[in-house]
């Protein structure tokens, strides 16, 4: 079985943002979306719905902006 980065989706109250995307990227969306589906073993989510998750998992993992974001906090005190 696929080891994806993303699990299940969890509800959030959503802020409205308006994005264009490459219709590559959307293709990739598109197809992640249907393996996630099949991964988890649920209906297959809305592949906008995966752009936040994805975001967060790529911020959450990016030690630069980690350890960045954990400076800046030092300096504020």
């Amino acid at each position: 079985m696929t080891k994806l980065k993303l699990g299940p989706l969890t509800e959030d109250k959503p802020v409205k943002v308006s994005v264009e995307l490459p219709a590559g990227v959307h293709r990739d969306l598109v197809a992640y979306a249907e393996t996630l589906g099949r991964t988890t073993g649920q209906a297959v989510p809305d592949p906008m719905r995966l752009i936040v998750p994805m975001i967060t998992r790529f911020m959450a993992t990016d030690r630069a902006f980690t350890q960045a974001r954990r400076d800046q906090s030092q300096i504020r005190g």
